[in-house]
């Protein structure tokens, strides 16, 4: 046993991702997005109102989830 690792060294840390939670919002935000856009097009074709209103804000949505891609991009990872 003379090669084997001490039990009590420690393991080497991870650095903490920068922009993690900008991340997870940025596809939470594309994804719900997208998932409106799609329910609101099926409800559309029964409900128009409905779904316009539903389809429209959930496009909004998911353009400023890919907006926040381009940010996140410009932004330094210090």
């Amino acid at each position: 046993m003379a090669n084997a690792a001490p039990k009590n060294t420690p393991n080497p840390a991870k650095p903490p991702k920068p922009h993690a939670r900008l991340e997870k919002w940025i596809w939470i935000l594309i994804y719900g997005g997208l998932f409106l856009v799609i329910l609101g097009i099926a409800t559309g074709r029964t409900e128009p109102v409905i779904g316009w209103s539903m389809a429209a804000p959930g496009a909004v949505i998911a353009l400023v989830g890919f907006v926040l891609i381009y940010v996140r991009s410009r932004l330094d990872d210090k």
